[in-house]
């Protein structure tokens, strides 16, 4: 199964904001990147939506708008993640995503986006 989600790759890692609770602080994830997550959702259309449960490799190509560092495996979480919550994948643990092999970062200015690769893996 091939997939495009469009717009800057994010990290939920790295963009974490404190929110105060009373006398208590917590992290929540950035106004930013509850944004793209909701826009990634948006994308994703029902025919990608199999709750996918079988092991499989999931390459991702990350083409972000600059050269600003940025960790590959924070953005493979974060995208894991987001395909989990679009019920594409049934879950991201080991024994489902068990690798993520070809998977890379690029920079496109004009066109930012992330190409998803899925396959099987016998």
């Amino acid at each position: 199964m091939k997939l495009t989600i469009y717009g800057n790759p994010k990290s939920k890692k790295n963009s974490m904001q404190i929110v105060k609770r009373g006398n208590k602080s917590s992290l929540i994830q950035s106004e930013a990147y509850r944004k793209y997550e909701a826009d990634c959702l948006r994308q994703i259309s029902g025919k990608y939506r199999l709750h996918i449960d079988k092991p499989v490799n999931i390459k991702a190509i990350f083409y972000r708008d600059s050269n600003r560092r940025c960790d590959l495996t924070n953005l493979l979480s974060a995208l894991h993640d987001i395909l989990v919550k679009a019920d594409v994948i049934a879950d991201d643990n080991f024994k489902i995503v068990v690798s993520v092999d070809g998977s890379t970062v690029k920079v496109d200015k004009d066109n930012p986006r992330t190409e998803i690769e899925i396959t099987e893996v016998i």
